[in-house]
């Protein structure tokens, strides 16, 4: 089942230098690390979740992953973090929109376009 869940709009906040760059964002994140796979074409790369929303992830790896490249990955969901009973268990799809080096790790930032609750 495809989730329509309702988000809850942050106020716009500035980041940056420059005083004319804005960030909105529009979903609640949830800064959890997860172990999990993205499943891409060029085969499957190993990364860490550093938060998640239901509107983008950002990830920890070992190695770069293209901007635009799609990915698909899949997480269980701490009930503790959701406010449920049990853990919850997402599919999701995507594409990374940025990936950077920083000390010894790429951080890569992907957009979530679909995701579904698997039955349980």
């Amino acid at each position: 089942m495809t989730s329509s869940k309702p988000e809850f709009a942050a106020p716009p906040t500035t980041t940056g230098s420059a005083p004319s760059r804005q960030e909105v964002r529009c979903a609640v994140r949830f800064p959890i690390a997860l172990p999990v796979v993205l499943a891409t074409t060029h085969g499957d790369v190993p990364a860490r979740t550093r938060n998640i929303s239901a509107s983008g992830a950002l990830f920890e790896l070992d190695q770069h992953i293209s901007p635009g490249i799609g990915i698909r990955f899949s997480l269980r969901m701490p009930g503790s973090v959701l406010g449920t009973n049990h853990d919850v268990l997402v599919h999701c799809a995507g594409r990374v929109v940025r990936c950077s080096l920083s000390q010894h790790l790429y951080i890569a930032a992907a957009t979530i376009d679909e995701y579904e609750f698997a039955e349980q």
